[in-house]
């Protein structure tokens, strides 16, 4: 038997106790879906995060499944039973995949992408989409399809983009974690703007595929979560080659996995908040300036370090667009 919980605690327990504890069957699948069901049925109509929402009934069956997988003892992957919105960018099967485009607002794939392929394996269970620009295609997140992403801390704010569905999802407790995908700053983005963390991946860490020219430009795919170390356990599920991508390179994604602690005694950092000159906010500047001593107080040697970026928005154009 597992014990009554508050949703909230299930909504925002990090993701990777959580799991453990599905597969322990300390708490169920099916409370671990309603929990987070009853927190997007109060607030996404106002964030408009999760997209392409099966039914609640469908969910809660996906859940029971889940939990008579693990009431038989299958074997069951580091995901299993976390419900799940895969980015507007990913081909799911049973899901539109709009890239939030009226001419694709009925468009159905046929296969997924192995992103979408080794999160289903690795036990997600998929209920939507989260939502994204048109053809994920800008900084904030608004489409003629679904409508804009509101910002889960103040509503009349962006919630960034192109990943600003899976940003405003996680800082309101909608999904325990959530995929994205990076070309300019679309996971970093909407972490910064919503308050979670948005990490973007060395290219060919994470398969593209499909992907019709896997060795051009500079997109990558990659985790979001509430925390760094629940980013570090997705991306132990996300990473590694596959033949269908020959733009990756081989890795081993458990390193992943393993513990972040570690001594920081000497290690160097780089401090550059403007990248030599870009505009800031004098308030984030004082919060950047203030995490600084952090670094410090652990024991890092904290230098400044201005790279020349002359030039970075003819070189990001000519490799983008050319």
């Amino acid at each position: 038997m597992t014990r009554p919980e508050a949703a909230s605690d299930l909504c925002f327990c990090d993701a990777r106790a959580l799991a453990a504890r599905i597969r322990r069957r300390e708490v169920s699948a099916r409370e671990v879906m309603a929990a987070h069901l009853a927190r997007i049925a109060r607030l996404n109509p106002t964030v408009n995060a999760i997209v392409a929402k099966l039914d609640d009934d469908a969910c809660l069956a996906l859940a029971d499944d889940a939990d008579r997988r693990l009431a038989r003892r299958d074997d069951v992957g580091p995901l299993h039973g976390l419900p799940w919105a895969f980015k507007d960018l990913e081909p799911a099967v049973g899901f539109p995949m709009t890239l939030g485009s009226p001419i694709l607002r009925s468009f159905e794939p046929a296969e997924d992408s192995v992103l979408v392929e080794r999160l289903r394996r690795a036990g997600v269970l998929p209920i939507g989409k989260t939502n994204v620009p048109e053809f994920g295609m800008g900084s904030h997140t608004y489409n003629p399809v679904y409508g804009p992403t509101r910002n889960p801390w103040d509503p009349t704010n962006s919630a960034g983009g192109s990943s600003g569905g899976a940003g405003a999802a996680l800082a309101a407790g909608l999904l325990p974690l959530a995929d994205g995908s990076d070309y300019g700053g679309s996971l970093r983005n909407p972490g910064n703007f919503n308050g979670v963390v948005g990490f973007r991946p060395s290219v060919g860490l994470v398969p593209l595929a499909p992907h019709p020219f896997p060795f051009v430009g500079f997109m990558v795919k990659g985790p979001m979560a509430r925390s760094v170390a629940d980013v570090a356990f997705l991306l132990s599920v996300m990473a590694g080659d596959d033949a269908r991508d020959p733009g990756c390179w081989p890795s081993d994604p458990a390193v992943f996995a393993r513990p972040l602690e570690r001594d920081l005694e000497g290690a160097r950092v780089a401090w550059c908040p403007d990248l030599g000159g870009l505009p800031l906010d004098r308030r984030v500047r004082e919060v950047l300036d203030a995490q600084r001593r952090v670094f410090e107080a652990l024991g890092c040697i904290v230098e400044e370090a201005v790279p020349d970026l002359r030039g970075a928005d003819e070189v990001f154009l000519d490799l983008g667009c050319g």
